[in-house]
């Protein structure tokens, strides 16, 4: 039997990069994708695609900034499948400036989607989890969010309070059934990093021990062990994928 069979699992931001690689990886595995994303076109295509090739998906519009747009899409996956097994908190933006220069709205910008974001999300698949006495979820967090970097207070601070929101739910959350993890991935090969120039990707890549970028496979395949049943037992973890960038 494959690893997610007939689980349904929302991926937020599954419409491109790392959020799409994990949509089609959890739906070969036998899930029933929900792709909530923001861009309308791009997820459309996105749900087309996957159909294409033989896959159980679906898109939902959805603004993790915007309670109200959550909680819409929250119901509309109840309604459609009965249920939510999996949340998978991987929509992110970055409005990246050193700190004299940042504005507020730059700030704001990034806390709302990438912090408040996933609080609104995990908020509302969990009445489904809670009647069901099981689910998973897993947020994505970042290495900038352990360590740092320099033109990202905006990404850094939202990043660093997922790791406590994690750790603070898994606490809340683990006698009702309900595993709480993150991820954190190191410099990956997405669109984020599409217009870096060379030579500032080759300094990335000579910090990593393994000398390459990661690849978004690397980080669905966490996301995969982390939703699936063989991460039983794990709770409250910080799992990092990132090459040993900073052992």
């Amino acid at each position: 039997m494959s690893r997610l069979q007939d689980k349904v699992a929302i991926i937020t931001g599954g419409a491109n990069g790392i959020g799409l690689q994990a949509a089609r990886t959890f739906a070969k595995e036998g899930a029933h994708v929900v792709i909530a994303d923001f861009d309308a076109e791009t997820g459309a295509a996105r749900e087309r695609e996957l159909a294409g090739e033989g896959l159980s998906c679906r898109f939902i519009q959805v603004d993790v900034a915007d309670k109200d747009s959550v909680q819409a899409m929250a119901e509309k996956v109840v309604e459609a499948f009965g249920k939510i097994d999996i949340l998978i908190n991987n929509a992110g933006i970055t409005r990246d400036a050193m700190l004299a220069k940042m504005t507020t709205e730059q700030f704001q910008q990034v806390i709302d989607v990438n912090l408040t974001g996933v609080f609104h999300c995990t908020q509302g698949v969990l009445p489904s989890m809670l009647e069901a006495g099981s689910g998973k979820i897993v947020s994505t967090s970042s290495v900038t969010g352990i360590y740092g970097n320099i033109g990202q207070t905006n990404y850094a601070a939202a990043k660093a309070g997922i790791i406590g929101m994690t750790k603070t739910w898994a606490k809340e959350l683990a006698s009702k059934g309900i595993n709480v993890n993150a991820v954190v991935p190191g410099f990956t090969e997405t669109q984020m990093v599409e217009n870096v120039p060379d030579k500032v990707i080759e300094r990335m890549k000579a910090q990593v021990p393994m000398r390459r970028l990661g690849k978004p496979e690397d980080i669905a395949n966490a996301y995969l062990f982390l939703a699936s049943d063989e991460a039983a037992y794990v709770n409250g973890h910080v799992l990092h994928v990132d090459g040993g960038i900073m052992m």
